[in-house]
């Protein structure tokens, strides 16, 4: 191996006879192939590291300062990064105005005070210090920054917290994610997502803020704070989750999607649909929590009324049509849909479904990811799925006239079609779909049942008490309409209790299943509007969403209230 020509700290030292030139040489290539600090190896190989530093202080004109009589200043915590403190052998000590003064051992690394001005836009000094106290002063700074960055995260303390089990997130990661991978975060990170799993939130969200840095999940319908991290935290929370779903941690200026796998058990394991979004102050993340099990409930924990139940397996059974479930966005329209597919997944039969994207895995079932960058939609997938000789078909959502024809057509030719659409009611559904343009022949003949739904908090079954209404508010809210006598009914109202949030845990479901009738599909076929398929589906016997609510909150399901923010407009 060539030898590395001596740097000037060297040659001091050998000219003032600290150290032979042999192990200077020794010290000098030893620094080169290891890219570790000169002084460091001058010291292994028997310089004095107080020799050294006034060497270098006199060779380079820099000041030289006793560390072991000096505490870095408080105005210094977390102004340099760490990797940039291990990477230069340099700590920062103390702050004057625009000026960072940082003890050094080499004050010829220059490239190293240029990153540190760079990142910090603070212009740099350096302070020659001994480098063997200056190794166990960067030890203790690093340490009690580690300490401090637990505390700020709620003191968490928990082993088990670091050693989840996460799919996907094992192997070398590059340099950038380092940062992404300190102790407090992961385990602060993996406490946010089993407290969610905890407490059946659907969603988490990190929101970085201008002054602020805020965790929220969604639980039983309703956003709530459950953590306020450092603002200065913001990039490695965001950094620790795009490791664990696998995105690029170097992009932050557009969106990005993944997925997190977190095992609970040999039998039991949670998905998370990551995304992130590029915000005014950093990147705000959102985790959808998928529980598979959640599809595998049964339809008898989904909250519907039995003639409403009976109304949905009969469809389900039947040999051909569509059925369509309505609703907005987080209303358990998903849930409902897999729960038929469960009711239909066996041996015998072929189901294929298009989706975008898969929540849910289902063994048995051929699910298809849409992806319209590379052409396939849910139009493109609908016609290969009717290649591949199809028992059952699952769209994810009719968006178009094109998915809504192919799908009417798989209908017609002997297949069962599921789907859903965004509308607020059974009656806007059929409307929906002759609005895109699908013939209203097609429509009267080929739906066969419509589910709109939405989800209603339940009441804590541990601390609801009834609630005193007068009769004429009741009456005014139309419970005199739902089929329950007043004397057979008493409505609750929500407490909170320790076992709770607000009074409610968990919630069920408010269905409108309307089935199509001769009637409805004669208005259809006359050009009728949602107001006049609405007043048929009611003369048929069908309940609608507001019927259904005030029926949930006469059983003592849910209150008066949750009922009206539901469904009332």
């Amino acid at each position: 191996m060539t030898s590395i020509a001596l740097s000037g700290l060297a040659k001091r030292l050998v000219r003032d006879e600290l150290i032979t030139r042999e192990l200077a040489q020794q010290a000098t290539d030893a620094a080169h192939e290891s890219k570790r600090s000169l002084p460091l190896h001058l010291i292994e190989v028997g310089a004095s590291g107080e020799a050294i530093a006034l060497a270098a202080a006199d060779e380079f004109g820099s000041p030289v300062l006793n560390l072991s009589a000096l505490t870095p200043s408080p105005t210094v915590k977390d102004v340099v990064d760490k990797k940039l403190i291990t990477k230069h052998f340099a700590l920062p000590i103390f702050k004057r105005g625009n000026r960072l003064f940082l003890a050094v051992a080499d004050p010829t690394n220059l490239h190293g005070l240029d990153e540190i001005k760079f990142n910090t836009g603070l212009s740099t000094e350096a302070i020659v210090v001994e480098a063997d106290k200056l190794t166990s002063a960067i030890e203790t700074y690093l340490k009690d920054n580690e300490e401090d960055l637990s505390e700020s995260l709620g003191g968490l303390d928990d082993d088990a917290l670091e050693n989840l089990d996460l799919e996907g997130t094992e192997g070398t990661k590059p340099e950038e994610t380092q940062e992404a991978d300190e102790a407090p975060i992961v385990r602060f990170v993996n406490k946010i997502l089993l407290d969610a799993i905890k407490v059946g939130a659907s969603d988490i969200h990190f929101e970085p803020y201008e002054k602020v840095y805020r965790v929220r999940t969604r639980t039983d319908g309703i956003l709530k704070e459950v953590a306020r991290p450092p603002i200065n935290l913001s990039s490695r929370l965001s950094a620790r989750l795009k490791v664990m779903s696998q995105m690029d941690i170097s992009e932050r200026r557009i969106p990005q999607d993944g997925r997190i796998k977190m095992k609970l058990s040999k039998t039991r394991a949670i998905d998370f649909r990551v995304n992130t979004l590029p915000t005014l102050f950093g990147e705000k993340v959102v985790l959808r929590i998928l529980d598979p099990s959640s599809a595998k409930l049964g339809i008898d924990a989904l909250g519907y009324e039995d003639d409403q139940k009976k109304l949905y397996l009969d469809a389900l059974h039947q040999p051909q049509g569509m059925i369509l479930v309505t609703g907005p966005t987080g209303s358990g329209k998903t849930v409902s849909l897999y729960t038929g597919l469960n009711i239909l997944n066996t041996k015998e039969v072929n189901i294929s479904t298009a989706e975008d994207p898969v929540e849910i895995n289902l063994e048995g079932i051929n699910q298809v990811n849409v992806n319209n960058k590379v052409g396939l939609g849910f139009a493109e997938a609908l016609r290969s799925f009717l290649r591949q000789d199809p028992d059952i078909v699952m769209v994810g959502e009719i968006r178009d006239l094109d998915t809504a024809s192919i799908a009417i057509k798989a209908a017609q030719t002997g297949h069962m079609v599921m789907s859903t659409l965004h509308t607020n009611s059974a009656p806007e559904t059929l409307t929906r779909l002759l609005n895109m343009g699908v013939p209203t022949f097609n429509v009267a003949t080929t739906v066969s049942l419509i589910i709109a739904q939405r989800l209603a908090r339940r009441l804590c079954p541990h601390c609801k008490q009834p609630d005193e209404i007068p009769d004429a508010i009741l009456k005014e809210e139309g419970m005199d309409d739902i089929g329950i006598p007043r004397a057979e009914f008493e409505l609750y109202k929500p407490i909170g209790c320790p076992k709770c949030t607000d009074g409610y845990k968990g919630r069920v479901g408010v269905y409108e299943v309307v089935r199509i009738t001769p009637e409805i599909s004669r208005i259809i076929m006359e050009g009728g509007n949602s107001i006049a398929i609405a007043d048929a589906a009611k003369r048929e016997g069908f309940n609608d969403l507001r019927i259904s609510a005030l029926r949930k909150t006469a059983q003592g399901l849910t209150s008066l209230a949750e009922a009206n923010r539901v469904t009332k407009d």
